[in-house]
């Protein structure tokens, strides 16, 4: 399915983050819909190394590029001379900026503001002197503690949140002076599907209470998770956004979700419906009252207006349609 009527067909496309969760949907869908598309995939692929918290410090995986028929390099976002032989060596005309520290619970400051927000930077004056649009993640964790998921309210509460204020910071910056492109950041609230089972611990819920549920354990839940609501919104609204963004009527932010929250209560009854497996499900005291959120529900009245954009999956639909990428992911890499 194509979500505009622009021919990448002929466009050379640079996509950050590549071989992670929404990066390599991107790469996918510009080859599956546009094969003769130029697409060049940067990502600082995983090694052995991890942040203080233990948890690895890149999510790319090979895997998730199987198939893929596009160029890969190997290389980190904050490497300067790496993105002066970008800048040499192609001409873009889409930049897809997904590559970030997207771990909210790392700790060093000083990396993820280089990372998320310094990087970005750089990136975008590329995208300036190539004359190519920039469709950047930015992400509902600006919101934080605010209670009005709305551009405006932002209130992060960990240094990736204030990090991604940051990048709309700048972005708000440049679009005062007529740049010839436009700008489009994305805030992604808590997305699900395929591809995103490397991201570990930090993977949806969606697909961990899956594989507890096939491995034939009782799913556990905070206590009140029927009242602990998210949107949750499923990988192909969020690739439908990102091209929707390629031709905005507007630059700016906008909210990427459904519109609609969810419980994780709803989550277990969907997918135990779906494996046809209940296991009854257990609950557990939450450890991080007072540090959690226990609402979050997007403001897309922009985004509609602005990009275009309907999502199309009801939290029902998306889990069934990912529910074979569940059972395959169980029986490969989790038995």
């Amino acid at each position: 399915m194509t979500y505009n009527d622009i021919d990448f067909n002929t466009k050379t496309i640079l996509i950050t983050g590549g071989a992670g969760f929404i990066g390599s949907n991107l790469a996918f869908y510009f080859q599956e819909n546009f094969p003769m598309a130029k697409v060049i995939i940067l990502d600082c692929f995983r090694s052995g190394e991890t942040f203080a918290n233990g948890n690895l410090k890149s999510f790319g995986h090979f895997k998730n590029l199987l198939g893929f028929k596009g160029i890969v390099i190997s290389g980190d976002i904050n490497d300067k001379s790496l993105l002066k032989d970008l800048e040499n060596n192609y001409k873009f005309d889409y930049i897809f900026h997904q590559a970030a520290i997207s771990d909210t619970t790392v700790a060093e400051q000083d990396l993820m503001l280089k990372t998320n927000v310094n990087a970005y930077e750089d990136l975008l004056k590329i995208a300036i002197k190539h004359k190519a649009n920039m469709i950047y993640a930015s992400s509902a964790a600006t919101y934080g503690d605010s209670d009005r998921f709305e551009i405006g309210y932002e209130k992060p509460n960990n240094v990736y949140g204030f990090s991604k204020v940051m990048m709309d910071n700048i972005t708000y910056e440049y679009l005062k002076k007529d740049l010839g492109i436009s700008i489009v950041g994305l805030k992604y609230f808590n997305v699900y599907g395929p591809k995103e089972f490397f991201k570990n611990k930090t993977a949806s819920m969606i697909v961990q209470f899956g594989h507890q549920i096939l491995k034939g354990q009782t799913p556990k839940l905070f206590e009140g998770s029927d009242k602990i609501l998210r949107d949750f919104i499923y990988i192909e609204d969020v690739i439908q956004a990102n091209i929707k963004a390629c031709n905005p009527k507007k630059s700016g932010i906008y909210n990427v979700g459904t519109g609609k929250a969810r419980s994780f209560e709803d989550i277990v009854n969907i997918l135990q419906k779906e494996l046809e497996i209940d296991n009854g499900k257990e609950y557990i005291p939450n450890p991080f009252v007072g540090q959690y959120q226990f609402f979050t529900q997007a403001n897309i009245t922009s985004t509609v207006e602005n990009l275009g954009y309907k999502p199309e999956y009801e939290m029902e639909d998306g889990i069934k349609a990912y529910i074979p990428e569940i059972k395959r992911l169980f029986k490969e890499e989790v038995k």
